[in-house]
């Protein structure tokens, strides 16, 4: 018995020996895989970081290690997508995807990654957006997503399909071409010749106008070297045979573009802001400078025929498409209406419209246009450097008289940064405006929408945007920032 006795407490020791081997392989197993999961960092990362006091540890703990999962996953899933070709913005457009997507799809074309984009209900068929990149402006304001400025994008709120099937008209299809002349210099001033698609100028900082052409292929025509400081502003004459410029250096220098040599230079005693020629009678050149006046000078003679006394210094300026009227802006923040006699090039003030900001801040932009559908008649756009965006319409029967209609407040800007209008696109309901940024974009602005009125963006400047420019056909745009480099943009084609 004792034997059997001894047999029985061996056999349960050997059990025993049986569970605690079992017990330990299995030990070691989960110590394995928890030192597999463990070899992730970001997890491992998640669970070290200590929670609140008022809650608990192990949910914050669970919590932060599902994150992590959900976020590791989707990241696999973007890897994938950019390995099959695609980036980013084509993972986006696809999981933002209506939930009525499924019923635009046609049979022999699914939706996947590879084919998804906007929908043409004309054509039955998607055209794709993989060059240009688009952005849901109402969404990315709250996710603050940034693409690398290497790339060109087009970033627009067209992600989801329109009714109509056509594409909208401010998006764009990417880059035109890149010129870099004036390196580490800022690109202050940059115009399209009149009723021209192709000649495309701009003046810098260091004080040198270039002279371009963005036909196939792109291509600088001249360099104009003269001025000793900023150029301030220049202005085409109405053939496109001749550029007026303003400096800092207190003079007006005339430049025959044939050529390229300046044919006549005019001396000032301030620094010289703003230059148009008279659309009519282009032997009329208006001149805004420092002195707090506007000087209108004989363009063949160079001889002073008539001065103007504003209020503060003269920093911007444009003319109405009579030239019978100009409009200029102060360093107050003011905006004034003007007459002027198209045979003898006489001025006399007529209106002066001032700002109810405390901060007087310069006006960086005036803009006429002849016609707006919002106002059925002639409207003027300014900018002044603290980010306001104003929109008046012209009574021409009272001498100009402004009445504001609608006004959009931006961040505040360190630096000057002009704006412009989008006279094509305005045609399509709505009122839209382009301007440069601080934060390196080009914007698009829909003046008569209350909220998100920012519905385009165009990113590739690494640096601030402090110029843009329309060609005569808007199919490009330019836009220059403040290391030099000037990027002409391409409009998508409209069906």
């Amino acid at each position: 018995m004792a034997e059997g006795e001894i047999t029985t407490n061996s056999s349960k020791e050997g059990v025993n020996k049986n569970k605690n081997n079992k017990s330990c392989i299995n030990g070691t197993d989960k110590t394995s895989e928890k030192k597999a999961s463990m070899k992730d960092p970001e997890t491992f990362c998640c669970l070290l970081q200590p929670g609140n006091a008022d809650s608990s540890p192990n949910y914050i703990g669970i919590r932060r290690f599902l994150l992590a999962r959900k976020a590791e996953s989707s990241s696999y899933r973007r890897l994938d997508w950019r390995c099959n070709g695609k980036g980013y913005v084509a993972y986006r457009n696809y999981m933002r995807r209506p939930r009525k997507w499924e019923k635009l799809q046609t049979p022999s074309r699914p939706s996947t990654p590879g084919n998804s984009g906007l929908w043409n209900s004309r054509s039955g068929s998607f055209s794709h957006l993989f060059e240009a990149e688009s952005w849901n402006s109402s969404k990315d304001q709250r996710s603050g997503s940034v693409a690398s400025t290497n790339r060109s994008s087009s970033l627009s709120d067209s992600d989801r399909p329109r009714q109509r099937g056509v594409e909208p008209a401010y998006s764009f299809v990417g880059m035109h071409c890149i010129f870099d002349q004036c390196k580490a210099a800022a690109v202050t001033v940059l115009k399209f010749g009149h009723m021209s698609s192709d000649l495309l100028a701009y003046g810098a900082s260091d004080g040198t106008l270039v002279v371009c052409s963005v036909s196939d292929p792109p291509s600088v025509l001249k360099q104009l070297n003269g001025h000793s400081k900023d150029v301030t502003d220049f202005d085409f004459s109405s053939n496109n045979l001749y550029i007026a410029s303003s400096s800092k250096d207190k003079t007006v220098r005339v430049w025959e573009l044939s050529k390229g040599l300046c044919i006549r230079i005019i001396y000032g005693v301030s620094p010289q802001l703003c230059i148009r020629f008279h659309p009519v009678n282009n032997n009329f050149l208006s001149v805004g400078n420092a002195n707090k006046e506007i000087t209108v000078f004989n363009f063949s003679t160079g001889r002073i025929i008539t001065k103007s006394n504003f209020d503060s210094e003269v920093t911007s300026m444009d003319h109405d498409h009579t030239g019978q009227l100009i409009f200029c802006g102060d360093a107050q923040g003011c905006i004034y209406s003007a007459s002027m006699e198209s045979r003898t090039g006489a001025l006399s003030r007529s209106h002066r419209y001032k700002s109810g900001n405390k901060l007087k801040c310069p006006v960086a932009t005036v803009q006429y246009r002849s016609f707006s559908l919002m106002t059925k008649g002639p409207v003027l756009l300014t900018c002044t450097q603290d980010g306001s965006l104003s929109f008046f319409s012209i009574n021409l029967e009272s001498q100009g008289y402004l009445t504001l209609r609608c006004s959009l407040k931006l961040t505040s800007r360190i630096h000057t940064i002009r704006a412009s209008f989008c006279p094509l696109l305005s045609l399509d309901k709505g009122e839209y405006i382009v301007a440069g940024s601080e934060d390196t974009h080009v914007n698009f602005y829909d003046l008569t929408r209350p909220k998100h009125t920012c519905v385009n963006k165009l990113q590739g400047h690494g640096f601030p945007v402090i110029g843009v420019a329309w060609n005569h056909g808007e199919n490009l745009l330019a836009s220059s920032d403040l290391y030099g480099v000037v990027i002409v943009w391409k409009r998508a084609k409209t069906k």
